[in-house]
Parts: C-alpha cells; structure tokens; sequence
C-alpha cells in the first residue's frame, strides 16, 4: 500500500527492479492471504460440522504442511505469472518513470480464477454449510431444553445470531475488498479510470491481506485480552505467562 503512493502521480522513482519486485511482493502476499482464508474456511467448517474428528483431522503437522502448501504454490504461480517481466524488468515500459507489469490474457484468466473465483467459491459454500449447522444446532438446543430453563431460548438465540453476524462479516469484508479490483481488471476499466481511482481500489485489494486476521482476531475475546496485556505492557511482567486469557 506504501509503494502504491508512490504512484499516484504516475511516476515510479525506484527503478525496473524494484518495481517488478514490488510487484511480485505483492502479489505472493495477496494470493497467499487468500488461500489462508480458504484455509481457515475449511478449518471451521470442519470444527463445526464434525467436532468429534476435530482434533484427529487437524493436526500441528498438517496445518504447517498445508500453510507451506499455500505459500509456495503463491510463490510459484506468480513468478510464473511475472517470468517475462522478471526476466527483463522495465521491458513493456514506454517511457522512463513507468511501473507496470504486462501478462499474456491466459495468465490473467488462470491467476483470476485461482485467486477470486475459486477461493470465493470454496469460503461462500463452506460457510453457508458451516452457518447451516451452527442454526440447526442451536435450534437442537433451544428444543430440548427451553422447557426447563426459560432463558435458553434467548441464549440460542444470541449464539445463533452471533454466528451469523461473524461469518457474514467475514464474507462481506472479502467481497468489498477484492470485488472492485476484479472488476476494474476483468472489464478493463483500469485503463480507463484516473490514476488516483486505480491506486484506491488496488489499495482496498491489499487492504484486505490486513483486514483479515484482524477481522478472525478480534472475535475471540481471548485475542483482545492478549492484546491489552501487550499494549499496555503488562506482558513484561514476570508472572505474565500465567495471566488468564480465556
């Protein structure tokens, strides 16, 4: 987001080099955020549907081999994606002070499909399923017992609600982010919007690599704890580690 700044009056100061480095930063971090999505995505979804194999299906070990998966297929796919450009930095600029990438439309329909239409695909249908469960269960709960406690209802109510409200903000958040630089790039409007348009809506595409685990986080009351303790520095007490978060 810094580096697009840099371009809002059309000139880059940084040289080829830098540039399609920039680039290719960027786009690994974006992809790779992406797919960590789809990630926690399936990660919830398997926590909720079926608790009782939780903790037989997701292990340390395959999370850290499916979080290596997710970055090097990023990094792979995008330097293939960039090869030309890598090769030859600044070889589709047309005068001195240009930052841009140019890519063959197959790679453009490749890299559109891996980074919105699939992982939009998989996140909306396992959340749908997830929010299907989560509604049927607490209904479960509110029928068996709001015979005997009368405020369970209520409770079931609120949890059912909760649920909704999150994954719809997470789902939300990702469509607002990513659906306008999309849209610019698939109808070409990015060669016809001003400088200052263009760099807003790449903005917002990055913004949303930060937005996420902000967004996962702060659900957890456990995460603001941690971080009050952080901020306000309580961390460097010496029993902080045996502080209650939970």
């Amino acid at each position: 987001m810094f580096f697009q700044i840099l371009l809002i009056d059309g000139c880059w100061p940084l040289g080829d080099v830098v540039c399609i480095l920039y680039y290719l930063v960027a786009y690994i971090i974006t992809s790779a955020s992406v797919g960590n999505m789809v990630l926690i995505s399936v990660d919830r979804y398997v926590a909720i549907c079926t608790p009782l194999h939780y903790s037989l299906r997701v292990t340390k070990s395959r999370v850290k081999a499916c979080v290596f998966l997710c970055w090097s297929c990023s990094v792979l796919c995008q330097t293939a994606m960039l090869k030309d450009n890598l090769v030859q930095p600044g070889r589709h600029h047309t005068c001195s002070g240009q930052c841009l990438t140019v890519n063959r439309n197959i790679a453009e329909i490749v890299d559109f499909i891996l980074t919105f239409i699939g992982p939009i695909t998989v996140i909306v249908v396992l959340y749908m399923r997830v929010f299907v469960v989560a509604a049927s269960q607490a209904h479960a709960i509110r029928s068996r017992i709001a015979a005997v406690r009368c405020s369970v209802t209520v409770t079931a109510k609120k949890s059912e609600m909760k649920a909704a409200r999150n994954l719809g903000v997470v789902v939300v958040a990702f469509l607002v982010c990513l659906c306008p630089f999309c849209f610019i790039t698939i109808t070409g409007q990015d060669k016809v919007l001003d400088t200052s348009s263009v760099v807003f809506v790449i903005s917002l595409f990055y913004f949303n690599s930060c937005l996420n685990p902000l967004i996962y986080a702060f659900l957890y009351p456990w995460f603001r704890k941690a971080i009050r303790l952080i901020v306000t520095l309580q961390i460097l007490q010496p029993d902080s580690c045996k502080a209650n978060v939970l």
